[in-house]
This record gives C-alpha cells, sequence and structure tokens, in this order.
C-alpha cells in the first residue's frame, strides 16, 4: 500500500459542473486526478477545513453513526481502476475487534478518512496504471520545452489538461505561446 496526500481540490474545466482531486504519493510524488462530483468535493473541503455546517451533511451523519456505535474507520483505499473509474474500499473496526472492508466511491472514502483523520491510501496497482510524475508528464524526459516541436508541445497541453494539472498545463502553455512569438 502507499500513502497518499490530497494536495488539490478545484473546479474540473475538462468535466464543467464536477471538481477535480489531486492526490499524491506521499513518498514517490506521483499524482491521481480524481473527477468527482460537487457534493462529495464540499464534503471533501467542509472537513478539510473543520467547517461545522449548520446541519450535517451524509459524510457527518454516517461518521457520527459510526463513532457513537465504537466503529472506527481505520484507512480508505484505492484498490483497483477499470475503464477509467476508480474503486475503493473503507476499512473498519468494531469494538470486539473485528475488521470490516466496505465497497465505496472513492470520493466518499476520503470524505470519510478526512473526518476520522486516518491514512488514505492506494495499491502499487492504482498508483502505477494512473499516477505520474509532474516533470515526466509536463517535460517527457526531454530536457526543456525548446526539444519540443510545436505539434508535440500541444499534444503535451492535450494530455496534461485531461489530468487538470493546470499549474503544469500553463507552463506548457506559456511555453506554446513563445514558441509562436505571442510572449
Amino acid at each position: 500500500m502507499i500513502d497518499l496526500s490530497i494536495i488539490a481540490l478545484s473546479e474540473s474545466i475538462s468535466k464543467p459542473g464536477n471538481y477535480a482531486l489531486i492526490l499524491e504519493d506521499v513518498v514517490g510524488k506521483r499524482r491521481i486526478p480524481l473527477i468527482i462530483g460537487a457534493s462529495e468535493a464540499q464534503a471533501i473541503a467542509v472537513a478539510m477545513e473543520k467547517m461545522q455546517p449548520l446541519r450535517p451533511f451524509t459524510h457527518d451523519l454516517f461518521y457520527q453513526a459510526l463513532t457513537q456505535t465504537g466503529v472506527i474507520m481505520k484507512e480508505a483505499i484505492i484498490t483497483h481502476v477499470k475503464d477509467e473509474i476508480f474503486y475503493a474500499t473503507i476499512s473498519l473496526l468494531t469494538t470486539s475487534g473485528e475488521r470490516l472492508a466496505l465497497d465505496a466511491r472513492p470520493s466518499d472514502a476520503i470524505a470519510l478518512a478526512v473526518r476520522f483523520n486516518c491514512p488514505l491510501r492506494a495499491t502499487t496497482d492504482v498508483i502505477d496504471m494512473s499516477g505520474y510524475f509532474v516533470d515526466d508528464k509536463t517535460r517527457d524526459k526531454k530536457g526543456s520545452y525548446a526539444e519540443y516541436t510545436l505539434a508535440e508541445l500541444e499534444e503535451l497541453l492535450a494530455k496534461i489538461i485531461k489530468k487538470e494539472d493546470y499549474e503544469s498545463a500553463a507552463r506548457v502553455r506559456d511555453a506554446i505561446d513563445r514558441r509562436k512569438g505571442l510572449k
């Protein structure tokens, strides 16, 4: 298992009405982009900012139900990816010491993990299949943008935007503009 941290949550440009949640492998620094719904993004953001809504959200209700019955969440695990859909489980520990694994959407598992302050992890297969290094993605093992043709830069920009890494996309866009004499 590989530990993950949440490094960004922003509106999705490629999928309007949704949000991009960027996770990062805490050791290898590979990033995993997830597209999640607006309500799940709000649930994650509220918990991360330790905000107290006037009425509990669904994730807050589930958290309260578990804690009041003595059940604790041990970890959230992104288990696999199939057809660009991520799958996850939440690992629970009952008062009798029984371990339970529940199938969950990654966004729900993450919203609960933030509330329980428990580890967020992914399998090595998920990281290998979906993770990317920011430097590898933006420079594709070439030393600088000058080594790219204009067509390669435009293709690279499209790939980066699809992954919703907007910081890297801005750098590539600037390189394209410089190449075209716009900057």
